[in-house]
């Protein structure tokens, strides 16, 4: 007894001095972190920005393969292990929007029920978010956007210039909406000579307040283009406090048709410079270029109030239909957007057309998500 004793003894010495070995410590230590690896999936509608997001944050794309059946059907399959790590899923609203947006409930599913720690998805523009507000007799795409994500098993959304601020309100996980403010100052700092004495121009009273902070910052001059656009504004709190028939009576003496009314409030021209512009840089500011109609009737306006140059900045570049042939035959001279958008063969149709990178600014915001930083205090190094 007393021998088997001695034995049990030694077995535990030796036990616990192979614990405190720094190779046996390290291999019965978890592989992940708190927080777990970081892994990037690269959605189908942005490689190159998913690409250049993953080199910032110094780690390769993670595998997965996404591919279609014969009938259309989307077909998402992980190709490595995501247990317990950290999923990010970058995937922009562009292109075939339907089909990119089942995607990537798809990845986000994929991702959940292969148990990622945490998924984050993110969407640089946002699909579908021009349609977040109501209509009459219609529905909210947005929201139900914001709804499916949750759904499909999303933490988290980081997203780039959200089209309504408001539209943070649709979610039931959290949401970072970044600034590309700071990426379109620098820009015009590095390209604007003497840019202090340009002005930046809001289209219509929707885009006063991003153009307004951008003024300030470069202690610049803001101008305002206003007029026609509250005709519409009228003709849309008609439609939605009046009837049916009084709605159609106020816009047909307006000229237009009720249906299309209720849906230009954003899109529609003024008729009015409030601002000096005479002999100055002007510079329009929007988060979003979609079709080139409003920016050309802006930039004509300005140009017949002798603005000297036009330039039109802008965070996402949709360029719908014939917007880039518009672009090249009009009277601005340079248009910048980021990278939110794959822009490569837009600049091959528009010799106007430069593009801003944004990708390390979205690789700074999930490095410091995943290591649970503030995301505000990249705006105020920005600053």
């Amino acid at each position: 007894a007393l021998d088997l004793t001695r034995l049990q003894q030694k077995m535990c010495t030796v036990i616990h001095t192979l614990g405190r070995h720094p190779a046996l410590a390290a291999a019965r230590a978890p592989s992940m972190s708190a927080n777990g690896q970081i892994k990037i999936f690269a959605g189908s509608s942005n490689p190159e920005l998913s690409k250049t997001v993953a080199k910032h944050l110094e780690v390769h794309l993670s595998h997965a393969c996404v591919s279609k059946f014969a009938n259309q059907e989307t077909n998402v399959a992980i190709l490595e292990s995501v247990r317990g790590a950290d999923a990010y899923i970058v995937q922009s609203g562009c292109a075939n929007v339907n089909d990119m947006c089942m995607e990537l409930f798809i990845l986000i599913n994929a991702c959940k029920t292969a148990s990622a720690q945490r998924v984050v998805s993110v969407l640089p523009y946002f699909p579908y978010s021009k349609q977040s507000k109501q209509k009459r007799r219609g529905a909210i795409p947005a929201k139900l956007i914001a709804t499916m994500l949750k759904v499909a098993g999303v933490t988290q959304v980081i997203t780039m210039d959200l089209h309504h601020m408001q539209m943070q309100g649709f979610f039931d996980v959290p949401v970072d909406n970044v600034r590309a403010s700071p990426l379109l100052i620098q820009f015009i700092k590095e390209t604007v000579p003497d840019y202090s004495r340009c002005v930046i121009v809001a289209k219509n009273a929707g885009a006063s307040k991003r153009a307004a902070l951008i003024a300030k910052r470069l202690r610049a001059e803001f101008a305002l283009i206003f007029g026609e656009q509250t005709r519409f504004a009228e003709t849309l709190s008609e439609e939605r406090l009046g009837s049916t028939e009084q709605s159609a009576a106020s816009t047909e003496v307006a000229g237009e048709d009720p249906e299309l009314a209720a849906g230009q409030d954003e899109d529609s021209y003024g008729t009015t410079v409030i601002g000096n512009v005479e002999d100055r840089t002007c510079i329009l500011v929007d988060d979003l270029i979609d079709t080139a109609h409003p920016f050309v009737l802006a930039a004509d306006l300005l140009k017949r109030s002798r603005a000297k140059r036009i330039l039109l900045l802008a965070t996402h570049g949709l360029f719908s239909g014939t917007a880039l042939e518009d672009f090249e035959a009009s009277c601005i001279d340079k248009i910048a957007v980021t990278n939110t958008i794959p822009q490569t063969e837009h600049q091959a149709r528009c010799s106007k057309l430069q593009v801003i990178d944004c990708s390390a600014v979205l690789a700074e915001t999930v490095r410091r998500i995943h290591n649970n930083e503030s995301v505000v205090n990249l705006y105020n190094e920005a600053d």
